[in-house]
């Protein structure tokens, strides 16, 4: 039994029927293009790869590889459909435990590729194309941002392996001077330190939750419902202000929304 994740594969796997896979791309990235009813997509996936050239990189981590990957093949979208009266959809798929920690990255500038990724994202976001983040693993710290949270819209599977935060339980826990226990009675009374989708959704940073009955390796019922909802997600954004003003909506980011109006006000 492998100890890392195999969801975003299969979920790719999954969602892109033996597409032809786009090339020149590192191992660790998955990407096709397809079409999903009446629109069509651009798949993205971080996979793991155990033989990665960057050993902190083989477990499904976001590194060096990856976030240029990524710019590299959304930039290619964006490029490709720049007259096009619909743009291709961009699909990531997230199942990423972390953005790959190493002296090597550190070195060579892991925060400039994973910026690289989150920039692209957000230049197709605001050149037209639906960008839909599907949450079906992990969605944490900087590997998230990198991939996936520059959507117009996320949605996230119920299942309690899918979980979004800013780093791992035990990190946090050195970090806060905490145990892990301690942590988590205190994710009980403040969402933003919980892990749960559920916490996640009350900050009003998810367009849908989704329950499947595989989410380990998806069922024709499953791969229908998601279908269905990532057209339904792309449907919506066409009719939507191209920023990310819908997540402010929430009463737990009343204090966000209030802070952008002072900062209007005065800028």
């Amino acid at each position: 039994m492998s100890s890392y994740s195999l969801r975003g594969l299969r979920w790719f796997e999954a969602l892109s029927g033996g597409a032809s896979a786009v090339q020149g791309l590192p191992a660790s990235l998955k990407v096709a293009d397809v079409s999903l009813g009446e629109h069509t997509a651009r798949l993205l996936a971080v996979v793991t790869d155990p033989d990665n050239h960057f050993p902190r990189a083989r477990n499904g981590e976001v590194g060096l590889l990856e976030g240029w990957g990524l710019a590299k093949a959304v930039d290619e979208a964006i490029d490709a459909d720049r007259n096009a009266v619909n743009k291709r959809a961009l699909i990531a798929i997230v199942d990423v435990p972390s953005q790959a920690y190493g002296r090597r990255e550190e070195a060579l500038g892991i925060h400039q590729a994973l910026a690289g990724a989150a920039d692209s994202y957000a230049r197709a976001r605001l050149a037209g194309h639906p960008v839909i983040g599907l949450l079906v693993g992990k969605a944490m710290s900087g590997a998230f941002l990198a991939h996936g949270y520059q959507a117009n819209r996320l949605i996230a599977l119920r299942d309690p392996g899918v979980m979004v935060h800013a780093m791992g339980k035990a990190s946090a826990a050195r970090v806060t001077l905490r145990s892990v226990e301690e942590l988590e009675a205190l994710a009980a009374s403040v969402p933003p330190m919980a892990y749960d989708i559920d916490s996640f959704a009350s900050l009003g940073l998810l367009w849908e939750t989704l329950s499947v009955e595989q989410i380990e390796q998806p069922s024709a019922t499953d791969l229908a419902r998601v279908f269905d909802c990532l057209q339904h997600a792309i449907n919506d954004v066409a009719t939507a202000p191209r920023d990310l003003s819908s997540r402010l909506g929430a009463t737990h980011r009343a204090a966000s929304s209030t802070v952008r109006q002072l900062l209007r006000a005065q800028w």
